[in-house]
Parts: structure tokens; C-alpha cells; sequence
């Protein structure tokens, strides 16, 4: 399968992609061997500074061997020295080729954010965004227009103003006529008509009202009777 890729180019492409990863654990490993070392002689010169305390004594040859741990932690002093060298410069690389990557792995997104964008736009400029929206606005003015054009315009013949006065006029009129027919009164309109014609100038009286004068003067003979 790898040799599939590598005709296409995708092993290159991928060996070029983990280079910096390759690096980075390379350079990592280095200095955690760096490290373990460093560990190493700073015991060792911890050691060697004891033996040197332990042996100052005015003794010639007990002197000699303090003198030879001096010597020793001297040596390896030096050696922690180099080696904390190189693992600052290891240290350095590290950061560098991380941030390195970091950059790339950055503009690499940004450039497919660009092409995303431009395969998104397509063929979309300012020019054709100015159409659209006029021809969008052309047919709003028409859905106005047509709106307009339909409610102006009532279906049927114009109804006659004045005919409809009068109708509403003889509704109230029959209204109140009802009313008065409910509540026992008679409008002053048919009560006016209502009235008895004179003869001779003078008003004859109605049957009900010669009815009232007799029980009238009936009952003042019956009270003239009990007195």
C-alpha cells in the first residue's frame, strides 16, 4: 500500500508533513539523554566534594586525596557545564522548529480558509449582488402594485348613498314604532292623528270615556247612600 502512495507522491507528502514531528522526537530524546546525564554528574561531583571535605587533614596523603576529589569535581563540573549547554541549545531548537510548525500549520489553514471562501463566492461579485437586489426590489414594487390595483377596484356596481339613508331612516323609524307598541305609549306623530274629529266645533266623547263618567257618578251615589 505504501508503494500505491508513493507513485501518487502521498508517501512524499506525507514524509515532508511528519519531518518536523520526526525532529522534534529527535531532538526530545536527545535531551532527555542530555538530562539523565546532567543528574549524573551533578552526583558525582556532590561525591567528590564530600571525599575532598572528608579528607582535609594535615596529613600529607590524606591531603592527596582530597586534593585528586577536588581534581575529579573540577572534571566533571566541566563536563555539567557542557552538557547544560547543550541542553539549553537542544531547548532552543525544540521552540524553534515548534513554532516553525506552528506558523505553517497557520498559514497552511488560512490558505484552505481562502480557497473555502472563494469556492464559496464563486462567481459572486459586487456587480451581480447589485443586480439581484434590484431585480428584488422591482418585484416588490410590483407585489405593491398589484396589491394596490386589487383592493382599489371593488367587484360589483357602486352602491347609492342616498338609498341607503333612507333604508336605515325606515329601519329606525320601524324600530321605535315597535318600542312604543311594547311599552303601551303611542308616539306623539299617530297620537295626533288618533284624535277624534270635532262636529260642530265641539268633541264627541269616546265610549270609554262615557263608561269612566258612569262608574264615576255610581260610585258618589253609593258613598251619598252609606253616609
Amino acid at each position: 500500500m505504501s508503494n500505491v502512495w508513493g507513485w501518487f507522491g502521498g508517501g512524499a507528502a506525507q514524509k515532508k508533513k511528519d519531518t518536523p514531528k520526526n525532529a522534534i522526537l529527535g531532538l526530545r530524546s536527545q535531551l532527555e539523554m542530555l538530562q539523565k546525564r546532567e543528574q549524573h554528574l551533578q552526583a558525582q561531583i556532590d561525591q567528590q566534594d564530600a571525599v575532598a571535605r572528608k579528607n582535609v587533614t594535615t596529613n600529607k596523603a590524606v591531603v592527596a586525596a582530597a586534593k585528586t576529589a577536588l581534581r575529579r569535581k573540577k572534571a566533571h563540573e566541566h563536563s555539567l557545564e557542557q552538557t547544560q549547554a547543550q541542553i539549553g541549545t537542544l531547548e532552543q531548537q525544540v521552540n524553534a522548529i515548534e513554532s516553525a510548525n506552528i506558523n505553517r500549520e497557520t498559514l497552511a489553514a488560512m490558505e484552505r480558509a481562502a480557497t473555502a471562501m472563494k469556492q464559496i463566492h464563486g462567481g459572486l461579485t459586487p456587480e451581480k449582488v447589485d443586480e439581484t437586489m434590484e431585480r428584488i426590489h422591482e418585484q416588490n414594487q410590483l407585489s405593491e402594485e398589484i396589491v394596490n390595483a386589487i383592493t382599489s377596484n371593488p367587484i360589483g356596481d357602486p352602491l347609492d348613498e342616498d338609498e341607503l339613508d333612507e333604508e336605515l331612516e325606515a329601519l329606525q323609524q320601524e324600530a321605535l314604532d315597535e318600542k312604543m307598541l311594547n311599552t303601551g305609549s303611542v308616539p306623539v306623530s299617530d297620537a295626533v292623528h288618533r284624535l277624534p274629529t270635532a262636529a260642530n266645533g265641539e268633541l264627541k266623547a269616546t265610549p270609554a270615556e262615557e263608561e269612566d263618567d258612569e262608574e264615576a257618578e255610581l260610585r258618589k251615589l253609593q258613598a251619598e247612600m252609606a253616609m
